[in-house]
Formats: structure tokens, C-alpha cells, sequence
């Protein structure tokens, strides 16, 4: 504590305030000093304490006495600190409260918190030495409000501060809304690439086909093209609401009824396109393949099934990586078949080896 001087609270010309903080206690070391409650300021040049009650106790040490600092979390009834390192004190020294110190550092303890944003600034500032490059001169006087602890700087030169803060926020805004556009501009370019990589660079609307046969013809031959690969990649069959989701997700704006595609996929057979629309006795329609192998997918079925025992739709799904419903639809289709019998009770639906084929 032997480093702070004794100071009338004004700030020099050329000197900013930087950031302030209510509701903070010195120690000197791990000492506690009689400054207790008080607003700690940080300017471009000093690190003020002004006491909350008695404005005219206020203590100053220049930014230049500064080593380093550092943090200390807080503890069970502790406040969290910034530990400030100091060099020794210089010969010129102004009268401070203490004459000397057996301490190289003091503790800055935050009982209202705001402790982070504080030690950001000093960091900044520590970094940046602007009391080099900015010598200080003529005091100005400040106004206090003691019920906020704001300090307002007057006459000219704090116009021209106000100024000069208000111009460097606006061109901050300005900067921040010019990335967000950016950003915007980039997420549009993506959304258009993902949209021509699906096949969909000019969706089949009825305002260019109409809305008769002519419409669902070449409605088909769209859905052909771009559902082929998600079709692949999901074991060659998907149900109708997923086709749904993954085509008018890439469609856009240009959204598609569901009556729409139910009967574009109706016409994929009869054209002769790779795909083809399929109803379960369920009801369940299913988009696959033509070459989907019914026989392959009921043995691979019953082969999953034999291996575990028992499954139900849910457990099957799981292991398949296909959705319930998908997965239901297998497991009743290769019960049809004779390859599988289920047990159907109170815990649910489960599927067992048909054993009275295998074994006989």
C-alpha cells in the first residue's frame, strides 16, 4: 500500500476513464486495510479508490507501478480478487496513507462482483501502456454522483470525449452489422449450393407445368433425381414423411403438398424411373428402390433377430439404424414370410425365430 498517493479525484487532461467498479475493499497484502467499501476506478494512467461515504479519501497508483495481475477465485464466504503486483515504491513519491509496506502486492476484493470485466480492462490497458503515448497535464475537474458512483467529465474537453466515444461506438455498430450480413450472405450462398447439389437449381412448380398430369410427370422425374443417393445411403428405402421432410426441405420456399407428392409418387413406377412408391397392409407407404432385394432384407432380419434372441421394433431399429416405423414394417414383413413369430403381451410387441420351421 506503500505505492498509492493521496489524490483529489480529478483527472488529468489527456487522461480516460476506463472502467469503475462499486463495492470493493484494499488489502494491503493479505492484510485488510481501513479502506473498506469504496469505487475502484481504472483511467489510461491510474488505479483510483474513492471511499463510498467520504469522496474527498481518495488514493491513486500510477498504471506504470503495475508488474502484473492475476485472479483468485472466490471461496465460501470470500469474494473474488484481483491480486495487483507492484514495483517498489520510486523516491518522488507523493504522501500516500502508508509510509511503507512489507508487501509487494495489494488485493482488490469485489464484494458486488464485476470483477472479470475489471481485470479484462486492466489487461488491456497493461497491454496497450496508453500513459506512454498519452502525457497527462492540467487536472479537469469531475462531477461525482454518489448514488450511481459515475464520474462525468465537464466543459470541452469532456464534449469532445463524448463526442469522440459516441463516434467510435457507432462505427463499431456499423462493423458488427457489416459482419452480420456478411455472415448472412455466406449462410445464403451454402443454402443455394446445398439446394443445386439435391438437383433442385429450378424446382417443378404448376405455375410452369400446371396443375394436371403434365405437373406430377415431371414432378416424378424430379423426385427420381434426388432422392436416388439418400436412398442408397439409407439401405435403399424410406417412408413417405421422410421423403416429404428431405424434399421440401430442399425445395425452399417452393414448398410441396402432401397430395402432391403422393401422387408424383404414384407415377414413378409406370414411368419407368428407379423408384417406386410401396404400401404396406399396414397402410404405411414406403418410397424404394426397384432394385430393393425383399428377400435380402427379410434375412438379414432374421439372421439380426436370431443372434439377440428376441427383438421388438424399437431394439431393431436401434441396431439397424432405421426409424421405428421402418423397422415394425421389416420385422411384420418377414413374420408374414414364416420366418419370424411374435409375442404379443402386455410389455409390448416382440419378435422371436420362427423355430417350428427351422427345426422340423
Amino acid at each position: 500500500m506503500d505505492r498509492f498517493s493521496w489524490t483529489s479525484g480529478l483527472l488529468e487532461l489527456g487522461e480516460t476513464l476506463v472502467v469503475q467498479q462499486r463495492g470493493v475493499r484494499l488489502y494491503d497484502g493479505e492484510e485488510k486495510v481501513k479502506f473498506d467499501s469504496g469505487v475502484l476506478l481504472l483511467s489510461t494512467h491510474r488505479l483510483l479508490w474513492r471511499d463510498q461515504k467520504n469522496h474527498e479519501c481518495c488514493i491513486a497508483v500510477p498504471l506504470s507501478q503495475v508488474v502484473f495481475i492475476e485472479e483468485q477465485a472466490a471461496g465460501i464466504g470470500k469474494s473474488a480478487k484481483i491480486v495487483v503486483h507492484l514495483h517498489p515504491a520510486s523516491s518522488n513519491k507523493e504522501p500516500g496513507p502508508f509510509q511503507s509496506s512489507k508487501y509487494s502486492y495489494i488485493k482488490l476484493s469485489f464484494k458486488e462482483h464485476g470483477q472479470i470485466e475489471f481485470y479484462r480492462r486492466v489487461s488491456e490497458e497493461m497491454t496497450q501502456r496508453r500513459w506512454e503515448s498519452m502525457p497527462t497535464g492540467q487536472t479537469i475537474q469531475v462531477n461525482k454522483d454518489p448514488q450511481a458512483g459515475r464520474i462525468r467529465a465537464v466543459g470541452i474537453v469532456g464534449i469532445e470525449r463524448k463526442l469522440e466515444e459516441k463516434r467510435k461506438e457507432t462505427d463499431k455498430n456499423i462493423s458488427e452489422a457489416f459482419e452480420d450480413l456478411s455472415k448472412l450472405m455466406e449462410k445464403t450462398i451454402r443454402f443455394k449450393s446445398y439446394l443445386l447439389s439435391m438437383g433442385i437449381a429450378n424446382p417443378v412448380t404448376r405455375e410452369t407445368y400446371g396443375s394436371g398430369t403434365q405437373y406430377h410427370m415431371q414432378l416424378a422425374k424430379q423426385l427420381a433425381g434426388i432422392l436416388q443417393t439418400p436412398l442408397e445411403e439409407r439401405g435403399g428405402i424410406m417412408s413417405l414423411t421422410e421423403v416429404y421432410c428431405l424434399v421440401n426441405r430442399a425445395r425452399g420456399l417452393e414448398l410441396l403438398s402432401p397430395e402432391d407428392l403422393v401422387n408424383a409418387c404414384k407415377m414413378l413406377e409406370s414411368l419407368k424411373l428407379p423408384l417406386r412408391l410401396r404400401i404396406f397392409d399396414s397402410g404405411v407407404m414406403v418410397i424404394e428402390l426397384q432394385s430393393h432385394n425383399e428377400e435380402e432384407m427379410v434375412a438379414s432380419a432374421l439372421e439380426t433377430v436370431s443372434e439377440k434372441g428376441s427383438l421388438t421394433a424399437d431394439e431393431f431399429a436401434k441396431l439397424v439404424g432405421m426409424s421405428v416405423l421402418l423397422a415394425k414394417e421389416r420385422l411384420l414383413l418377414a413374420e408374414k414370410m414364416g420366418h419370424l413369430c411374435r409375442d404379443d403381451s402386455v410389455e409390448g410387441l416382440r419378435f422371436y425365430p420362427n423355430l417350428f420351421l427351422t427345426q422340423s
